[in-house]
């Protein structure tokens, strides 16, 4: 199991986790409120027998169960629903009739009233409703998990940016180190070079080892243009895809073969040509592993008024669908050998450096994958 299986799974993990506990929190808390909501309906089924008997038989208890509800909102009303007193609403409000009486359709559809029985034969109505206390209860676990999620939203985006840039602090001081490395084995095999020259030796190896020293060379300006802003020039893309596409040619197997349908005409593309010709590179280079050394690579432009689109097929075993964004993610890869970072530095170069986009178009298993890159145009291309 690779690195990026073992965060999705740590990521389920932890999504469930936190249903399971919000779950738990709601049923406690529904719980809860279900008790006090009896205890509340019971307390005014008392302030209800209070109200029957002080009728009879006045009384300082009776009086002071009726003042001591100082919480449940209530209304009495009498057998033809016109108000006689209440409890708990807001005051301001109350003087107006209107108010008192939307109150009092909203207790009759939230709670069955208390009837009350009266000597004369007639009834009186208590309708109540659930007090502050209980509505806050109530809303009190939504508010809870909805602070928590933005809570726990807001910490993983600023992990996230730190993980960032931790990684683009890595990637320079892998890029440089790399560049600094290869720059004195470099030296010393230009010296060589014209040392062989000097000594009139093969000209043909001279020139064979001139190109593999001058394509080094090329290597290690590309480490040192990763993570520094590299110098954009409006350049001819149909001319830096044939040159690439030429360089491959002649170092990869007779198995392997290319098609290009290019430009007729020039189209200038905002570039820095050693970074681009590194991605198409890098992409033909995994295009040959997929296929196992053997099938068809195509590359085609097609021109739209503001940008293009270079898509390159090859004819491998495809990506399933759940990793074309994980392929790109620094150290993915199905290879024995490799740090999986060919497809990550592509991403870079095409979305960092050059503003533009770079995704899995489509892939089926064992009939091969097309990657698009998108670009802008110069202005006034």
């Amino acid at each position: 199991m690779n690195i990026y299986s073992r965060k999705l799974n740590i990521k389920l993990s932890l999504f469930v986790g936190a249903v399971l506990i919000s779950f738990a929190v709601l049923w406690y808390s529904e719980s809860l409120v279900r008790k006090l909501s009896f205890q509340e309906r019971a307390r005014i089924e008392i302030w209800a027998e209070a109200v029957r008997e002080i009728q009879n038989v006045p009384s300082a208890t009776l009086f002071s169960i009726l003042e001591n509800n100082t919480t449940i909102p209530v209304i009495l009303t009498d057998n033809d629903n016109n108000i006689l007193q209440y409890r708990n609403l807001n005051e301001r409000k109350a003087k107006r009739a209107e108010y008192a009486e939307e109150v009092l359709a909203e207790m009759k559809a939230s709670h069955e009233p208390i009837i009350i029985d009266l000597p004369d034969g007639t009834k009186n109505y208590v309708y109540y409703s659930d007090s502050v206390l209980l509505t806050n209860l109530f809303y009190f676990p939504f508010v809870l998990i909805g602070v928590t999620v933005l809570f726990i939203l807001i910490a993983y985006l600023a992990f996230s940016s730190s993980r960032r840039a931790e990684e683009n602090q890595v990637w320079v001081g892998m890029s440089k180190e790399t560049a600094h490395q290869l720059g004195t084995p470099i030296s010393s095999l230009v010296a060589w070079v014209e040392l062989m020259k000097l000594r009139s030796e093969d000209t043909k190896l001279i020139d064979e080892v001139s190109k593999d020293v001058k394509r080094l060379e090329t290597i290690t300006e590309r480490f040192s243009k990763i993570g520094s802003e590299p110098v954009l020039q409006p350049v001819d893309i149909t001319e830096v895809i044939y040159n690439a596409v030429s360089y491959l040619k002649t170092r990869t197997s007779g198995k392997v073969a290319y098609f290009t349908e290019l430009f007729e005409n020039k189209v200038y593309i905002p570039l820095n040509v050693t970074l681009f010709e590194w991605v198409i590179e890098n992409l033909c280079k995994n295009a040959i592993d997929a296929m196992n050394g053997k099938g068809n690579i195509v590359l085609i432009l097609n021109d739209k008024p503001d940008r293009i689109y270079l898509d390159i097929s090859d004819t491998g075993k495809g990506i399933p669908k759940h990793l074309h964004k994980t392929v790109f993610k620094p150290g993915y890869t199905t290879k024995k050998r490799g740090w999986g970072l060919g497809l990550s530095l592509v991403k870079r170069i095409v979305e960092t450096y050059h503003k533009g986009k770079i995704f899995v178009k489509n892939s089926e298993t064992d009939k091969g994958t097309t990657f698009r890159i998108i670009l802008m145009k110069a202005q006034n291309s």
